[in-house]
């Protein structure tokens, strides 16, 4: 029988090759920027905040090299995009390099109860999280395609398993899976791999929450609902799941090493995994009893 080879030897040279990485400012996209400049990659960061002179833009400009440009990029806007691709190719030194990663990272969390979360809010977590992958996608689709590279989606633990309070993340997330499963299928015969990341809780180490902006949104919420719905609820209820979330926001992993590996590893394996699970055993429990038991007893659990 023959034997498998090491996955230490099925990966890839970077040499030659880029990446487009969205929501650069911070987080992920930062650090993820950082590191795939320093194992060689020439790197696009994409940030929102760059024209307005966001810290993380630059930071990420002070590097000073011809390997690692920082493009100003908002995901909801189809001119920044354009605009974004544009510069991209203007940049790729052909024939030698090419386009071989598109990382969609940008995204913004939220919650509260379904009713007292505005149509508002659903559609601006919808509109970055969702629409801005696929709005990214494709637009850069047809370089990643003649690089025969690599797709690689934010989603989340959220994506796959529901939760109380985070209907507007939750929905968002689901659909980047949705869109990450189709793509996957239909790159087959193009030779491209979509993969998707599946983060547990990293707040503490992304700030895509503080307790200073749970305590203004929960105190929004409050407020902009009708004083039927504030009776029904009852405001001790409301201020016992709002600290729910700022427990929550104060738990979780604070190294962001995880999440490099695994799209480091998506980026560079030969054969890449569908899913990338970067999360506590806790979490990962919890994946496997939402999506392997029946749903009465996953909801009890």
């Amino acid at each position: 029988m023959a034997r498998l080879a090491p996955r230490a030897l099925c990966y890839g040279k970077v040499a030659g090759k880029a990446v487009l990485i969205t929501g650069c400012d911070k987080g992920f996209g930062h650090a993820l920027a950082h590191h795939l400049h320093a194992r060689g990659f020439t790197v696009f960061a994409g940030c929102l905040m760059k024209d307005r002179g966001g810290d993380g833009a630059r930071q990420l400009e002070r590097v000073g090299s011809e390997r690692l440009h920082v493009l100003q990029l908002d995901v909801c806007s189809e001119e920044e995009v354009a605009k974004a691709l544009r510069l991209v190719r203007e940049n790729l030194k052909e024939p030698e390099q090419v386009l071989w990663g598109l990382v969609n990272n940008a995204g913004m969390s939220a919650f509260g109860n379904v009713e007292f979360t505005s149509m508002d809010k659903f559609k601006e977590v919808a509109d970055v999280n969702l629409w801005g992958t696929v709005r990214v996608t494709k637009a850069f689709l047809p370089l990643i395609r003649r690089a025969q590279g690599r797709v690689v989606n934010m989603a989340s633990v959220l994506g796959r398993t529901a939760s109380p309070l985070r209907s507007s993340y939750c929905i968002s997330k689901f659909g980047v899976e949705a869109f990450t499963d189709c793509l996957r299928k239909e790159m087959y015969r193009w030779g491209v791999s979509v993969v998707a990341i599946e983060p547990s809780n990293f707040i503490p180490a992304t700030g895509i929450l503080t307790p200073e902006g749970v305590e203004a949104e929960a105190e929004q919420m409050w407020h902009g609902a009708s004083e039927a719905l504030r009776a029904d609820y009852g405001e001790t209820h409301f201020q016992q799941e709002t600290e729910r979330i700022r427990a929550f926001v104060r738990s979780g992993l604070g190294d962001l090493s995880l999440v490099l590996k695994d799209i480091t590893d998506a980026l560079t394996a030969r054969y890449p995994y569908a899913r990338y699970n970067p999360m506590e055993a806790h979490s990962w429990m919890q994946l496997q009893a939402a999506t392997h038991l029946p749903s009465a007893l996953a909801d009890w659990l």
